[in-house]
């Protein structure tokens, strides 16, 4: 084996797939390299326009977003896929392999603070995504924009991270990542709901009761990256007034994680049932979602259920 080993590589030895799947994770692997050039060279602030759900785009959102779009169409290895910034599901090829789901660039509006932020992506088989449960991935991978960019994936054979060395390539770090039962910190998200949502404030207290240690970045993509690479911790984001099922996608945020979670030994739920047996229905469905160290997740819900 040699003494550094790429993310072709691992796929081709470790990854337990085909080679259009791992065609097609090098494809946006390459993306992402872009993505990471745009964030240094892009003047941030906003474009002027509002995605399809309504909400103001940052320049860095559309930019992103078109990198994407153009390394999955030119991949010949994508029937459709669905962008968190495009209202409709964009179809390429129905006799291509996959179907892809994907925030371009999640916490964006962090951008001007320096704060790290990410892209998320899953990946099914065939042509649909609707009435699909994020349980049918056969791929998820999110890639970390900060002092470092690393990539984290998962084919169903635990989960591996990559970084972005000073030659474009991305080289193996860390192997076989996993999560602890037991957590230790936590990411509590939509803080808003507590007064509104009396078992979200009696989970806070607990969690403050225990002195847990706070940790969160308001950027999905950092803070469930803090969990795995700390191997251990919580996090969670659930309904209130504004927001009753919960602030955070289904499809393009929730669904990819859960089974990158999942996959490191974690657990993720939306207080009732399994993220990954959640049925898509459109690609605004939002969720709620308490995600990371199995008993800590599954203690979380029965303090929410009560």
């Amino acid at each position: 084996m040699p003494s550094q080993i790429s993310l072709n590589e691992h796929l081709l030895t470790k990854g337990n797939l085909s080679d259009d799947l791992r065609h097609l994770i090098c494809d946006i692997a390459r993306a992402a390299k872009y993505i990471q050039f745009a964030l240094r060279t892009t003047q941030a602030g906003l474009s002027g326009t509002r995605n399809s759900f309504g909400e103001e785009q940052l320049k860095l959102d559309v930019v992103s977003d078109d990198i994407i779009r153009q390394h999955l169409c030119q991949s010949r290895l994508v029937a459709s896929f669905s962008s968190e910034e495009q209202k409709d599901i964009i179809e390429l090829d129905a006799k291509a392999p996959f179907t892809v789901a994907y925030d371009p660039l999640d916490g964006s509006s962090l951008v001007e603070t320096n704060f790290a932020i990410g892209s998320i992506f899953g990946i099914y088989e065939g042509a649909q995504l609707i009435g699909r449960t994020p349980r049918e991935q056969v791929a998820a991978l999110y890639v970390i924009y900060g002092p470092r960019t690393l990539l984290v994936y998962s084919t169903g054979n635990s989960v591996h991270e990559f970084l972005l060395d000073d030659v474009g390539e991305f080289i193996l770090i860390h192997e076989f990542l996993g999560i602890a039962d037991v957590a230790k910190n936590y990411s509590p998200g939509n803080l808003r709901a507590i007064h509104e949502n009396d078992g979200y404030k009696k989970l806070m207290e607990t969690w403050l009761d225990e002195e847990l240690t706070l940790r969160y970045s308001g950027c999905m993509a950092a803070d469930i990256h803090h969990i795995i690479s700390k191997g251990q911790g919580v996090f969670s984001n659930v309904g209130g007034s504004s927001y009753p099922e919960g602030k955070l996608r289904l499809a393009f945020e929730c669904g990819p994680f859960a089974y990158i979670v999942e996959h490191a030994g974690g657990a993720a739920s939306d207080g009732k049932q399994p993220i990954l047996d959640k049925k898509i229905t459109n690609t605004d469905q939002r969720t709620p979602i308490i995600i990371g160290s199995k008993k800590e997740v599954e203690r979380a819900c029965k303090i929410l259920a009560s």
